[in-house]
């Protein structure tokens, strides 16, 4: 029962008046008036620091009743009523209430005071400002706090005490609240705008389309938002959970939530969304990419936390099976597990697996039911390979051809050259395979290589070259040389004596005969291999004057017969003699620095003609020498500098290193004589234009290798309570109890202990369907559009929503209704039996 104050003068009189035994000749005391203890007769405030049998006196409610009833009350004034509280376990009269100025956000002018109790719940001054500014029941509000530092803070815990709401707040006696709606605090509805309820984009924030994703799947499973629309967990926030997030991640969610299935927004800015989500979860601040999945995985248990049932966890001891069945095991795993875990997500979200160890030495079998929230389920690795290569031949003629292989995904570069075999006829053993960079070669393979070092960007050349040639191998008759081509351009340097040498072009590997090689039957070699591209002096060019004789005549009109056919290359390899290095010339497009280079010309003057013992058109007519269109130089494997590879003896010259070749142009005759269009044209093989079909994923294999048996690893071992230490138990996991709504999280990356693969390329992308109208969507950040079933299954996708068809059912609207039926999954087709999810 609440006391009365009186005031101590008036209370005196009648003191005396009642205790003079004559009352004829006491002055009466008259109308009860507390005139003295007011502060103004307007709002009718008490004076501040009044104090108890100075000021006043306090009555129990009987007396003063019966006061009223005798004396009566000075009109116009109000009886001084006060609860009788318990404050820090003692109890006393509250004769200074709070007093709160209660302001509405969208009408700031116009302040109410109302006076609480310390021990009066927030939700009392919550249904106050309702009665007060007129707002119907269906409509949410919300009550921030302006302290004393002039800092606004929101009253989540409408079931604290105003006692404790103003000790946190550290707040002054008088405490402005502002009372919110919160659609004035959200951005403003489309006035004219109205569509169907739950078709509402979201706007990309920078980055953020991975938020977007989760949020429009989470968004349309129907019993949760059902939930949020109908205010239910108004009643189930969680504002002391230590492992939650103060009920701001579910209340953010919610108006989400809401302002997506108002149908008056064609997109809405999540701003606020992220601001907390970054609050909580700092992996998430800023606007860099992120999964998906991560951010749906701290978004349930967000949730969960901040709307568990469970408002004090008790410890619960989990128990082993020990021969029971597994239905009373599992059972009381789920009992337990609602014991400390109960909200809306365990409802909608949370199932059951079934763990088996096996102990390898004493065959000892534990078997545990544990929650999951969700599946994260690995996708059948294909031990396959789809590389593109292009193919060089030995043949002038033909342009380089692009073909597309599959190859063993563990195989090695011999495996890429049985696969290219089969499409061109040449034998395996004929084949050189190189990485192509910046025009030169980055690394020639060995046939006994790993594929995995080649990565799907790397331009892999694959050359044909002769039987008997190897790079390397002293005991091949034929040695392969790597062919860089450059370009001479004039150095920046004022008596122009330097010049820079750039690389252009694709590099070549030719075979030539290790014995017997001159230069100048090396510039013909080339020139015939060049010869789609680039074109022979004619007659005009003719130089008169080169003292190359009849014998440079011979070789120049013999120079396609080395490599003319496969016959005739071997017959005819072995009449030249070995080459004179050229000079050096320096400089690339990857080292700017210049070297300088002498004079040069591709054949130098000391060197052997070629021995010719093997039949050659003699019968051909002579004539003038032609002018040579390059020269030829010894480099290094960048193509930039001189290296010394050739050994000169009386038999001839000899290789004392891997040595690589620069054909070194000068620019008038390579803009004259070099066709770089030509150069540059390639075909593609009939392969590359097929359909390399994959066999579409279905979800059952990706469950069936998430529960096939595995042996536990050395870093995680379990402890055998039998054998009394750890051991690499075999584990296998079964779905026990599958939720109402099932999310499927498809792994794309294999993991290893050495190494982590991506499995496929990453899209969030979002289709959903509307628990409404039964219609899927294409949700697009901002935009949404209609798609149909056919068009919803995507290699892209990631994260899928199954709803449990007894729920599906159980969803669906009655018979005579308005609504049409809703479609039995979200997230997913629900006819969708299988992915392809390559």
């Amino acid at each position: 029962m609440g006391r009365f104050l009186v005031g101590q003068h008036w209370y005196k009189y009648w003191e005396v008046y009642v205790q003079g035994g004559d009352q004829d000749s006491s002055p009466f005391p008259g109308c009860i008036n507390n005139a003295e203890l007011f502060e103004d007769q307007v709002n009718w405030h008490l004076k501040k620091g009044l104090v108890e049998g100075e000021d006043y006196v306090l009555l129990p409610a009987a007396a003063w009743h019966y006061l009223v009833d005798w004396y009566g009350l000075e009109h116009g004034q109000p009886a001084i009523e006060r609860k009788v509280v318990e404050l820090s376990g003692i109890q006393t009269v509250e004769v200074y209430p709070v007093e709160l100025l209660l302001v509405q956000h969208s009408d700031m002018d116009t302040p109410h005071t109302a006076q609480f109790s310390h021990t009066d719940s927030i939700d009392l001054v919550v249904r106050t400002a309702r009665e007060q500014f007129l707002v119907s029941p269906q409509e949410e509000t919300r009550l921030w706090v302006k302290n004393a530092e002039g800092s606004f803070e929101r009253l989540c815990n409408t079931r604290v005490t105003v006692l404790d709401a103003a000790l946190r707040m550290a707040g002054p006696q008088l405490m402005r609240v502002f009372f919110i709606h919160p659609r004035s605090s959200t951005s403003e509805e489309d006035a004219d705008f109205q569509g169907q309820p739950g078709i509402c984009g979201l706007t990309n924030l920078g980055n953020t389309c991975f938020m977007n994703s989760a949020l429009q799947c989470l968004s349309n499973v129907p019993q949760l938002t059902e939930y949020f629309l109908k205010n239910r967990y108004l009643e189930e926030l969680n504002f002391c959970n230590p492992l939650g997030m103060k009920g701001e991640i579910a209340e953010a969610y919610a108006d989400l939530v809401k302002q997506a299935w108002s149908g008056h927004h064609r997109s809405i800015v999540p701003h606020v969304f992220k601001t907390k989500v970054g609050h909580f979860a700092s992996q998430f601040l800023g606007y860099q990419q992120h999964d998906s999945q991560e951010l749906l995985s701290f978004l349930l248990d967000g949730l969960h936390e901040d709307l568990n049932r469970v408002k004090k966890k008790e410890y619960v001891e989990l128990c082993d099976a020990a021969g029971r069945p597994d239905q009373e095991v599992a059972q009381e795993a789920w009992q337990n597990h609602k014991r400390r875990n109960d909200s809306v997500i365990v409802d909608t979200f949370h199932g059951l697996f079934k763990s088996t160890l096996v102990c390898p030495d004493c065959g000892n079998v534990s078997v545990t039911f544990d929650p999951f929230c969700y599946l994260s389920v690995p996708l059948p690795v294909s031990h396959k390979r789809v590389m593109e290569v292009f193919f060089v031949s030995m043949d002038p003629r033909r342009k380089p051809e692009q073909h597309r292989l599959v190859v063993p995904k563990k195989g090695k570069i011999s495996d890429l050259c049985v696969a290219l075999a089969k499409h061109t006829g040449i034998s395996p053993e004929r084949m050189m395979v190189a990485d192509v960079f910046s025009h030169r070669f980055y690394k020639i393979y060995q046939l006994e290589e790993s594929l995995s070092s080649i990565l799907d960007r790397d331009d892999i050349f694959i050359y044909e070259v002769s039987g008997r040639a190897a790079i390397g191998e002293n005991s091949r008759e034929d040695v392969v040389l790597p062919i860089y081509l450059r370009e001479r351009t004039p150095a920046r340097d004022y008596n122009n004596s330097y010049y820079g040498l750039m690389l252009f072009g694709h590099p070549l590997l030719v075979s030539v005969p290790r014995d017997r090689l001159s230069w100048d039957a090396l510039y013909h070699i080339l020139l015939y291999r060049l010869s789609r591209y680039v074109t022979r002096p004619s007659s005009d060019d003719e130089d008169d004057g080169d003292e190359k004789g009849e014998e440079g005549e011979r070789i120049g009109k013999d120079e396609g017969l080395y490599e003319q056919s496969r016959l005739q290359r071997e017959d005819l390899e072995d009449k030249d003699a070995i080459p004179k290095p050229g000079q050096m010339a320096g400089g690339s497009s990857q080292d700017p620095g210049q070297e300088q280079a002498g004079p040069s010309s591709g054949v130098a003057s000391g060197s052997r003609a070629p021995v010719d013992n093997s039949p050659g058109p003699s019968h051909w007519p002579q004539r003038a020498r032609r002018k040579h269109l390059f020269t030829l130089q010894t480099v290094n494997s960048n193509g930039t500098s001189d290296r010394s590879t050739f050994n000169e003896d009386t038999h001839g010259v000899s290789f004392s290193s891997q040595p690589y070749i620069a054909i070194d142009w000068e620019p008038e005759m390579k803009k004259r004589y070099y066709d770089e269009v030509e150069a540059e044209g390639y075909v593609k093989h009939d392969c590359v234009s097929y359909v390399l079909k994959k066999a579409p994923v279905r979800l059952q294999e990706c469950i069936e290798l998430f529960t096939t048996v595995e042996t536990l690893e050395k870093e995680n071992p379990w402890y055998c309570p039998t054998c009394k230490q750890h051991q690499l138990a075999t584990k296998k996991l079964d779905l026990w109890m599958l939720p109402e709504t099932l999310i499927i999280h498809l792994k794309r990356f294999s993991y290893t202990k050495f190494s982590r693969e991506k499995l496929d390329t990453l899209w969030d992308t979002t289709f959903a369907c509307n628990k409404d109208s039964g219609q899927w969507h294409y949700f697009d950040d901002n935009s949404v559009s209609p798609v149909t079933e056919n068009q919803i299954e995507s290699k892209a996708a990631y994260v899928l929503f199954y709803q449990r068809q007894d729920v599906a059912r159980r969803l669906q609207p009655q018979p005579g209704l308005s609504e049409p039926s809703a479609s039995p999954a979200c997230g997913t087709p629900p006819s969708s039996e299988s992915m392809d999810v390559n």
